[in-house]
């Protein structure tokens, strides 16, 4: 948890972590997954400094989706979710790509 965190978020932190391990998820994979998931919250409510624009626009909380986007699923990632991957890889023309492109120009 990053440091100056609220005693919820370290709570919600170590439920989400718990819950994870349970499903049989490995101790790092739990983590990974808690983490994200309170600094998606921690976003969504103004508690931290920067945040993603999906981070921001989601509908739905990190914690009510429950993983329906996490790159599988019949929908797989939104294309805002391919977009900042594909900004972060610095694939030329990605403004106008719609998801599906996205996907192609990714290798997906």
């Amino acid at each position: 948890m990053p440091a100056g965190s609220s005693r919820k978020r370290e709570r919600q932190y170590e439920h989400i972590k718990e819950g994870a391990e349970k499903r049989g998820t490995s101790e790092k994979r739990a983590k990974e997954i808690a983490a994200r998931t309170v600094n998606k919250e921690r976003a969504r409510a103004g508690e931290s400094r920067t945040a993603s624009r999906t981070s921001l626009r989601d509908p739905k909380s990190a914690s009510r989706r429950g993983g329906q986007r996490s790159h599988s699923g019949p929908g797989g990632p939104t294309r805002d979710q391919l977009y900042e991957e594909a900004r972060k890889k610095n694939i030329e023309g990605r403004s106008s790509m719609n998801k599906q492109q996205l996907s192609r120009a990714l290798g997906r």
